[in-house]
């Protein structure tokens, strides 16, 4: 199944999406507050054009955003760094998420090397702790878009990654979560990114040094993983700071990042000042 959120008067709704339709649920709630409840996905009104939704995140609230840098070989290759020999782990807050087609903003006076990265993002279902590799999918609810938006010349001037990569709006997700009944094998997808139409990053999940099994146990050793957690796995090469010369998204400019079995987040971008 494909589950979206919404936005309505009311507040966010969910909803089933098939081909481009969505049936709201009958559930009143979020996904964070339907997954805690344990509600079925029953369907409460006729099916609409997907078009008059405006779709929300697919997780809006996540209590976690844990990103893993370094995932894929030629990503660390292309940055010249050493392919890592456990997960690179690192944290987004939760203030950067945004929805499919929200506008990625950023001052001019705080970054102007803002990149792209495309990503696969694990929803974890249940709580879940020191799990095995051989049970991780099962704590798996489904998969969504993400782009780990960054800020270079932030992300580069610490000693760690928060604060380039946590600005508010540079954790796009969705536009829907993909149930993981539906990816069996979340190590065959393709996945890309493009920029005003011009295919940047083009790879395969297979490319991954540490599959979504091992992320999930790897860090489920370390801490609880939540309901509604997020686990962003890693970017292929293609970013812009490591071409020649550096490409970096300009105001107006339109990001996109497609995964196969799931679909394409959208979002522009607008720099202010």
């Amino acid at each position: 199944m494909k589950l979206a959120q919404y936005f309505t008067p009311q507040g966010l709704r969910l909803g089933l999406v098939t081909e481009r339709q969505l049936q709201p649920l009958a559930f009143a709630g979020d996904f964070h507050a339907w997954l805690s409840a344990g509600r079925p996905l029953t369907g409460a009104s006729p099916v609409l054009p997907l078009a008059e939704f405006e779709l929300a995140p697919p997780v809006n609230r996540p209590g976690k955003i844990i990103a893993v840098g370094l995932n894929y070989h030629d990503h660390a290759v292309e940055g010249n760094l050493k392919t890592p020999e456990e997960p690179l782990v690192f944290a987004k807050f939760p203030n950067s998420v945004v929805g499919p087609e929200a506008e990625l903003r950023w001052s001019a006076e705080l970054t102007q090397k803002v990149d792209f990265e495309a990503e696969l993002v694990v929803v974890i279902g249940e709580k879940t702790s020191a799990c095995s590799i051989e049970t991780a999918l099962s704590k798996v609810f489904g998969y969504t878009c993400g782009n780990d938006v960054s800020a270079r010349d932030l992300q580069f001037a610490d000693q760690q990654w928060v604060r380039g990569k946590s600005l508010d709006t540079f954790c796009p997700l969705g536009p829907w979560i993909v149930s993981a009944d539906e990816i069996k094998d979340p190590q065959r997808l393709a996945i890309r990114s493009r920029l005003n139409g011009v295919v940047m990053q083009e790879s395969n999940t297979a490319a991954m040094i540490f599959p979504v099994a091992e992320l999930v146990s790897y860090l489920s050793r370390h801490f609880t993983l939540e309901p509604g957690d997020l686990i962003m796995t890693g970017t292929p090469s293609g970013v812009g700071f490591f071409r020649n010369p550096p490409v970096f998204m300009q105001s107006g400019d339109l990001i996109e990042i497609e995964i196969e079995k799931i679909g394409v987040l959208s979002n522009r971008c607008r720099m202010i000042g």
